[in-house]
């Protein structure tokens, strides 16, 4: 069944109100004030022309009534002054808590959001929702808060007022009014698809800028420069066609309600003036009608401009929305158990595919016992990334099942399945703070005794000595100061100081010179001593000593058993491994 966009407003309206409702203490202060400083500047023109009514002419001034209102007016602006201070102070808690909450809520929906989400979604794209798109729901927040109760409470107490005054010239107000609001609902009506545009597409802008400030090196090794600026010419120039017709049609309503309301200014003030010639009013009255016409006006310019900020306001929301809404990964199974390690792994007919149309890994077997060393390989894109996302349940299998220690991996909590499996990925991750923080990401409370010892193992200790404060030298984000092999070997180091049961390698010295490399294999084959590990490679020669070598191709295994049995098959195994080693006559 189809929404239709009025219940989809009314609904975005609804959910945005629950965020204030939390701050109801800081609104109805807000309201408070709203109301006292409007009633304060309300009184201003009443006192003033009961002080123009005591000024009759030469020699018919009463001095002590004007000394009076004076003081009177002095008081009630100071009381104004007060007032606002305290509501702005409100409209800023308000505003800056319900941003933080939305940051707060966004960040631990990241934490449970399924990867397939994240690699769908441009890591730049999420950073826009919640710190572009938070700031101007926050602006449009504050200056909604600001602005639109004092402006509505302004343009009651006018037209109250001025009734009390003389119902004629109210009139005259309220008939020509409708003017002026459909005015502004008419151009704000259409401006929000625009905001909605140019909200979408910064996403799409910021997502491109971290993607070519990440890339740099490679962007500018292979002579990229024209082509990505090309690209972000592009996506700058959709960006400023929206923003354009964004702002051009928003920036339509001030003028446009500002014509209306000078209309309405000279029709009070011609009115007005032809009934105090009649003696229907006096001057005094006169000038208070006058000064309530501008400030009866005044609230619907700045309304309109509040009107279309929340436009953009809205439209920003609902891009934030979308990430809170978007589906959780599947929630470990009612009582799940925590899982007992003991090394066993069992798929059994396992078939997955990231997109349904696309097989990839199709009524896959393998059994694994206790201390195995499960080597994996195979051309690209054959599976072998995948089957170790299946196995840390990254993503969940389409069919068949896998298990470990004879427990359905569905049954068990996700958190200890991760934590029975060490890994080491190509792609390292470092994120920005100490070495001995980064090393003990896994296990903070570690000593620094231990972080040292797992550091020597992974033969990075060396390096880390040089570095001008140690273990304690603070690393750029993703370890940016580095160079990828010593990146590489701090990711060794924190597996090293964890230990796990379990281990996955891959293409774990992808990026470590030959000489460290033959080290590092002598310390994993240490560390390997005893328990299970599945050790993806490329480089034939790191998995000669493996247990048991899967020979994976589309998704399925074509060959297995040891290196030298492979070997001796002449299968594909065999050709692959002979093309490493082949030399060029």
């Amino acid at each position: 069944m189809k929404v239709s966009p009025a219940l989809k407003d009314r609904a975005l309206l609804r959910r945005v109100l629950g965020l204030v409702g939390p701050y109801w203490f800081f609104v109805a202060s807000s309201l408070i004030c709203a109301a006292v400083s409007v009633a304060a500047q309300l009184l201003v023109p009443i006192l003033c022309g009961d002080a123009i009514d005591a000024m009759l002419g030469m020699g018919r001034v009463d001095f002590a009534l004007v000394g009076r209102v004076a003081f009177a007016i002095a008081l009630s602006t100071a009381i104004a002054a007060a007032a606002q201070w305290v509501l702005a102070a409100c409209n800023n808690r308000i505003a800056f808590r319900v941003s933080r909450d939305l940051r707060l809520k966004a960040m631990a929906k990241l934490q449970r959001l399924p990867l397939a989400y994240l690699d769908r979604h441009p890591s730049g794209d999420l950073v826009s929702r919640m710190i572009a798109d938070v700031d101007t729901f926050s602006d449009g927040l504050l200056l909604g808060f600001t602005q639109f109760f004092s402006g509505v409470l302004t343009i009651a107490g006018t037209l109250v007022l001025m009734a009390r005054i003389h119902l004629g010239v109210t009139a005259v107000v309220v008939v020509l009014t409708p003017l002026s609001l459909f005015a502004a609902g008419f151009i704000t009506r259409r401006t929000y698809r625009y905001f909605r545009d140019q909200t979408a597409i910064r996403g799409e802008q910021t997502a491109l800028v971290e993607e070519q400030i990440q890339g740099q090196r490679v962007v500018q090794a292979f002579g990229h420069e024209e082509e990505s600026l090309a690209a972000f010419d592009d996506v700058n120039d959709r960006l400023r066609d929206a923003s354009v017709k964004a702002v051009f049609f928003s920036s339509l309503t001030n003028p446009v309600t500002r014509f209306v309301n000078s209309v309405v200014y000279a029709a009070v003030g011609l009115t007005g003036a032809l009934l105090a010639l009649g003696g229907g009013i006096s001057v005094g009255q006169l000038s208070v009608f006058l000064s309530y016409a501008n400030q009866y006006a005044k609230p619907f310019n700045e309304i309109s401009g509040v009107v279309t900020e929340l436009q953009n306001a809205l439209a920003c929301i609902q891009r934030v929305f979308d990430l809170l809404d978007a589906p959780d990964q599947i929630p470990d199974a009612a009582g799940a158990a925590v899982l007992e390690p003991d090394g066993r792994v069992k798929l059994e007919n396992v078939s997955f595919s990231y997109v349904p149309e696309r097989p990839l890994i199709e009524h896959f077997h393998l059994d694994v016992q206790p201390g195995q060393r499960i080597a994996i390989v195979g051309p690209t894109g054959c599976g072998k990334t995948t089957l170790i996302n299946l196995l840390l349940r990254f993503y969940d299998v389409n069919d068949g099942a896998i298990s470990a220690a004879g427990q359905d991996i569905r049954t068990v909590t996700r958190a200890s399945l991760r934590k029975s499996y060490g890994m080491v990925l190509q792609d390292t991750w470092l994120r920005a703070g100490t070495i001995r923080e980064n090393i003990a990401y896994g296990k903070p409370e570690a000593t620094l005794e231990e972080i040292t010892a797992a550091a020597q193992a992974a033969h990075a200790h060396s390096f880390i000595r040089r570095l001008p404060q140690g273990y304690d030298t603070v690393i750029a984000e993703d370890g940016g100061n580095l160079s990828q092999g010593q990146k590489q070997l701090l990711c060794i180091a924190r597996v090293m100081l964890c230990l796990p049961p379990m281990l996955i390698l891959d293409e774990a010295t992808s990026s470590i010179d030959t000489r460290t490399e033959i080290k590092i294999q002598k310390a994993f084959a240490a560390m390997m001593e005893g328990r299970t590990s599945f050790i993806v490679a490329h480089r034939l020669s790191t998995i000669r000593e493996a247990d048991v070598i899967l020979v994976m191709r589309d998704g399925k295994i074509i060959e297995q058993g040891d290196h030298r049995s492979l070997l001796a098959q002449g299968g594909f195994y065999a050709a692959l491994y002979n093309s490493q080693f082949d030399t060029a006559p």
